[in-house]
């Protein structure tokens, strides 16, 4: 049943389908080799849809007529160690053009087509919707222990309070005062800086005029 919760994660009103030749080299794919880019094989509507409520979801690229609804191709979105684009590979000439790896919903049989926006910024928002799924897909676990912060000093602490007998002069506007710690008892509080004594205020704004 959790596989009947469907979202949709991205909608491109229109995008542009290629046929593509192979690839020759294990660098990547480039646009420039589709031919005629005034000539798609398809034109139709892209939506990015996740299946499932619970972690890991599935996701996938579905497109299809504007109109009607008909599914044109599918594509699988299941980036992982050995296959890290997940089926969605960006060309090396373009930020608007990509490879998609659809899947045949009865034979299971794959093909390669290529895909592109008219627009930049949906390219953009393509691979937004596609990063972020990815990233809810392996969450933090709850039960980590929180460690020390990154911006805490390393080493032991020190103990930077009074001790009896001691006195501390702390200047402001110019005058000083005098303070003395009191005999058997340590100063601290809440509010105290790192030094035992309250930081200074920030300097007032310059008065209007001034330079």
């Amino acid at each position: 049943m959790d596989d009947a919760y469907e979202s949709v994660l991205f909608v491109a009103r229109e995008c542009y389908v290629y046929r593509i030749p192979p690839r020759t080299s294990a660098e990547g794919y480039r646009a420039a080799s589709w031919g005629d880019m005034g000539q798609p094989l398809w034109r139709g509507r892209l939506r990015v849809l996740e299946k499932g409520s619970d972690v890991p979801s599935k996701c996938f690229i579905r497109l299809e007529d504007a109109n009607t609804g008909e599914l044109f191709a599918l594509t699988p979105y299941q980036p992982s160690k050995s296959n890290t684009n997940g089926g969605v590979e960006a060309v090396l000439d373009s930020s608007r053009y990509f490879v998609l790896t659809v899947v045949d919903q009865e034979s299971g049989q794959k093909a390669y087509l290529g895909m592109g926006f008219p627009e930049r910024s949906e390219s953009f928002d393509f691979n937004v919707a596609l990063q972020d799924w990815s990233k809810r897909q392996t969450p933090a676990p709850l039960d980590t222990p929180a460690g020390p912060s990154p911006h805490l000093p390393k080493g032991p602490a020190r103990d930077f309070s009074l001790k009896p007998g001691e006195t501390l002069n702390i200047k402001i506007g110019g005058s000083s005062t005098k303070k003395k710690a009191a005999e058997g008892s340590l100063t601290g509080g809440a509010g105290l800086g790192a030094g035992g004594f309250l930081l200074p205020p920030p300097p007032p704004p310059a008065p209007r005029g001034s330079r």
